[in-house]
């Protein structure tokens, strides 16, 4: 594969797809050219036959905090230079919270895959090592930036090491690699969502796909994403959306040829690392195939 690396506007590599006029911007690793990023272009180019650009916060930057909204408005550009006319965008978890967010801001993104996002604009967060925890919160920093200013976020609960300290107990509870559901629920709880730190979904244009589970551990995302769906109907709109949500799938509702390409053997033992995962592992990948097709679909839609 061709790779172009661009760490001037925007931290991400360029993939191009030879003919294709049409790219996504993929943010579904922690680096822009790590294992997942990468099989994720392989993925993208064999079967749909796009461009893809791979974006990440920085390199090996794997927290979320004061990221500029306008960096996907740069990648955009880059791309337009490049003779890309046709941009969609698919992030997922805190990068489908960013991918809702920046469809929002930019009108030329016309496909906008979100999986297991949240509806609002997330408290900044940093990821490493401090005090034997591997993440943290950051201090009155947002997720996004806009204009140079922090975009409105709904604060954690807890601060460190009280945060981490949540996480571990939550997780080993509940049997999960990682869980944070309670922790967004008393955040909620402690400061109920307001306006300014919704998403405007309704600004979003063209095609719309919210995906995700009931049994989600991390956050609550089947209740972020009808209260994005009742967010569109009584809103002025000119997405179409598709809203997707699955009894079982857990955080990880990916498309199962996807987690075939990352796992060729074994695809199910990502989704493993959830109790539901290995209580649910028929109902999981009937999910996954399920997304495999919609996304697929709304994907070759697009294209034409």
């Amino acid at each position: 594969m061709i790779k172009e690396k661009i760490t001037k506007g925007f931290y991400g590599c360029y993939w191009p797809r030879e003919g294709s006029h049409a790219a996504l911007i993929a943010m579904l690793g922690d680096d822009c050219e790590d294992y997942m990023a990468k099989t994720a272009v392989k993925w993208i180019h064999k079967k749909y036959g796009v461009s893809v650009m791979t974006m990440s916060p920085a390199h090996k930057d794997y927290g979320h905090h004061n990221m500029p909204v306008e960096r996907i408005g740069n990648a955009i550009e880059y791309m337009r230079r490049k003779g890309i006319r046709k941009f969609g965008i698919v992030g997922a978890s805190t990068t489908g919270m960013l991918s809702l967010v920046a469809a929002s801001y930019y009108p030329e993104i016309t496909l906008t895959m979100a999986l297991s996002p949240s509806d609002f604009i997330m408290e900044g967060f940093y990821r490493g090592k401090r005090d034997g925890f591997s993440e943290w919160p950051g201090e009155n920093e947002s997720t996004l930036t806009w204009q140079g200013k922090p975009l409105p976020y709904l604060p954690y609960a807890y601060r460190h090491p009280e945060y981490g300290q949540k996480i571990k107990e939550e997780s080993k509870a509940g049997g999960d690699m990682v869980a944070s559901r309670k922790l967004f629920d008393e955040s909620e709880r402690l400061h109920p969502v307001k306006e300014e730190e919704k998403i405007k979904v309704e600004r979003i244009k063209g095609k719309l796909l919210l995906i995700g589970a009931e049994d989600d551990v991390l956050w609550d995302t089947a209740r972020y994403i009808r209260r994005m769906e009742q967010r569109l109907k009584e809103k002025e709109s000119e997405c179409v959306p598709e809203v997707l949500i699955y009894k079982h799938g857990t955080h990880f509702v990916f498309p199962e040829s996807f987690l075939k390409a990352i796992l060729p053997i074994g695809s199910g033992l990502l989704i493993r690392v959830f109790r539901a995962g290995k209580e649910y592992p028929a109902e999981c990948r009937r999910t996954r195939e399920d997304i495999d097709r919609r996304m697929s679909k709304a994907i070759k839609e697009w294209k034409k």
